[in-house]
C-alpha cells in the first residue's frame, strides 16, 4: 500500500495538474471505486472547482468550491464545505491522462474538466481504494501553532502526520508511552501516528537501531525524538526519489515510478548484508506480514512485546 511519500509525490502532482480547474463531468466505470459515496458522484462533481489539494497520512483530499462559485474566489471565513477524497489502498492510481488517449484496463473514474484539457482518472486494478465527496470539519486548532485547515470527517480521527504543523512530538510521545506495546505496532497505528506504513516503519527502527518488538513504555524521550527524525529523513528521501515502486502498481500522475526501493536499508532484502554492519538482514513474521530488521543493530529485547 502507498505511505505518506507515494501519497504526497501524488498530492504535488495534482496540484500542479487540477488546481483551479472547474469539474464538467464524471463517470463512474466501476461501483466499487464509489462505494462509500452517498449519492451520485457526477451530480456532486459537475461544475465544482477543484481549490487545492491536501493531504493526512496516506489520504487525499480536493476541497471543491460551490457550483457556480467564481473560480478562484476566496473561501468564507470557517466554511468548511465539502472535498473529494481518495484512498488509493492497494493498487489506485489517479493520473492526469489527455482526454482522447485510450481508456485503461481498470479505470474506475473518469473525471472531464471544463477547459477541455487533462482528464483526472482514478485506476485501481484490485478495487481497495475509493472516492467519495465528503464534508470538510470545522478547522482544528493546532495545539503549537502552524497552519489551520479543515479536514473531511471520514478521516478527522486520523492523526496528523509527522511533516503537519499541527503534529505535537510532546503529545506523541506521552501516548506512545502509555500505548504499552511494541514499538512497529504503535508506528502503525493510525490514530496515534498517520502516514507511517510497513516499509518506512522498518526503514525507520534500522535508522534509530531499535527492534520493532522494543516495548514503548521503555523509550526515553530522547530515543522517540531521534525515532521521528529517522522517521521524516526516510521518508523525505524516498519522497525526493519519488517513493518506493515495487512494481506498476504505484505510479506518480504521469504513470512514472518511484525509485527509492534502491535505497533502502532493511525492507525486502533477507539474508543481504547489512547496509551499516554487514550481518544479514533477518526476516521475521508480524501481523500478517512481514519485519525487516538487522540482528546485530538492532537485538531483540528480553521485555519484547509481541
Amino acid at each position: 500500500m502507498p505511505e505518506l511519500p507515494e501519497v504526497e509525490v501524488v498530492r504535488r502532482g495534482l496540484e500542479r495538474w487540477v488546481s483551479g480547474r472547474t469539474i464538467a463531468s464524471a463517470e463512474v466505470l466501476h461501483p466499487r471505486a464509489v462505494r462509500r459515496n452517498a449519492g451520485e458522484l457526477a451530480d456532486q462533481l459537475k461544475g465544482r472547482e477543484i481549490r487545492s489539494v491536501e493531504r493526512r497520512g496516506k489520504y487525499l483530499w480536493l476541497p471543491l468550491g460551490d457550483e457556480g462559485a467564481e473560480p478562484g474566489g476566496p473561501e468564507g471565513e470557517g466554511e468548511a464545505g465539502e472535498a473529494l477524497l481518495a484512498h488509493l489502498g492497494m493498487s489506485g492510481q489517479l493520473l492526469v491522462i489527455e482526454p482522447d488517449a485510450p481508456l485503461e484496463k481498470h479505470l474506475r473514474v473518469r473525471i472531464g474538466f471544463a477547459d477541455g484539457g487533462s482528464d483526472l482518472r482514478f485506476v485501481d486494478q484490485r478495487t481497495f481504494g475509493h472516492l467519495l465527496v465528503a464534508p470538510l470539519t470545522a478547522p482544528e486548532p493546532p495545539s503549537r501553532g502552524g497552519r489551520v485547515r479543515p479536514v473531511p470527517e471520514p478521516v478527522a480521527h486520523i492523526a496528523p502526520d509527522p511533516f503537519e504543523d499541527v503534529f505535537d512530538e510532546a503529545e506523541f510521545a506521552a501516548r506512545l508511552r502509555r500505548r504499552r506495546t511494541g514499538i512497529k505496532r504503535a508506528l502503525l497505528d493510525q490514530s496515534l501516528i498517520s502516514g507511517v506504513g510497513n516499509i518506512y516503519a522498518d526503514e525507520a527502527l534500522w535508522r534509530a537501531r531499535l527492534h520493532w518488538a522494543r516495548p514503548t513504555e521503555s523509550l526515553s524521550t530522547k530515543k522517540i525524538t531521534e525515532l521521528l527524525g529517522a522517521a521524516r529523513a526516510v521518508m523525505s528521501e524516498a519522497l525526493d526519489e519519488g517513493g518506493t515502486s515495487f512494481d506498476s502498481l504505484y505510479v506518480d500522475v504521469n504513470g512514472e515510478s518511484g525509485y527509492f526501493d534502491r535505497s533502502l536499508a532493511v525492507y525486502g532484502r533477507r539474508d543481504e548484508p547489512c547496509r551499516r554492519c554487514g550481518t544479514p538482514i533477518r526476516r521475521e513474521a508480524f501481523m500478517n506480514r512481514s519485519s525487516y530488521s538487522c540482528p546485530r543493530c538492532q537485538p531483540r529485547p528480553r521485555d519484547a512485546h509481541p
